[in-house]
């Protein structure tokens, strides 16, 4: 596949995916434009890279469906000089596409592996800018809060609540909350006055977030 190849694909794919299902915000459909998705997927998977569905990265992950990764993108309003925390790196597609609209990226990855191959993947990129931490999401980054915004690519049962403590007044997140194996609700969160607002987006089917949240799950 040449670069001209590829290219034709990914404005194929925004075209298709990303327009024709609404998605209207200029600079998302530029990022999703301008990312090179193919670059984020495993050497046998990148002839699926610009399918309408999500595709496997290793280790029981996926690299969501490219008009999901839109949406969540869109639905934060983002503003070009805001701080941003995305839980689940997974390849670094998603932390990629946010770099493109703000210039202050923080995204969190469980598996010291697929930390590491989104830290290889925005580098050779060019998004080396982006900071790549090896933890648990649950309990957010609280060193660089607080967060005008937060993306979970990851589904906990019920929002964590140092990911609640760590979103600015004013601030959106998005995630997708549920139990594993069954539909999950993507929700946006809105703080204002200190509460939350919440509003139901679409029903989805993510990975479990893994660590603490597994934990709590046990306990309770």
């Amino acid at each position: 596949m040449s670069d001209s190849d590829w290219i034709k694909l990914r404005k194929e794919m925004v075209d298709n995916q990303i327009k024709e299902r609404k998605i209207s915000d200029t600079r998302v459909i530029q990022a999703m434009e301008r990312v090179p998705r193919h670059l984020f997927i495993l050497e046998q998977n990148k002839m699926d890279a610009y399918q309408d569905r999500p595709v496997p990265i290793g280790f029981g992950q996926t690299i969501s469906q490219p008009y999901i990764v839109a949406l969540m993108t869109e639905v934060l309003q983002l503003k070009k000089g805001e701080k941003v925390l995305e839980v689940g790196s997974g390849s670094g597609y998603q932390a990629a596409i946010l770099a493109e609209i703000v210039a202050e990226i923080y995204t969190i990855e469980i598996i010291p592996d697929l930390a590491n191959f989104a830290q290889k993947n925005l580098n050779r990129s060019g998004y080396s800018k982006v900071t790549v931490k090896t933890g648990d999401g649950y309990l957010g980054w609280k060193e660089f809060g607080p967060f005008d915004a937060i993306s979970v690519t990851c589904a906990p049962e019920n929002v964590p609540p140092p990911l609640m403590e760590q979103l600015k007044e004013n601030g959106r997140m998005v995630i997708p909350v549920g139990r594993e194996g069954e539909i999950q609700d993507l929700i946006l969160l809105k703080k204002i006055a200190g509460k939350l607002q919440k509003q139901t987006i679409l029903p989805v089917r993510f990975v479990p977030m893994q660590g603490e949240s597994q934990r709590k799950k046990i306990q309770n």
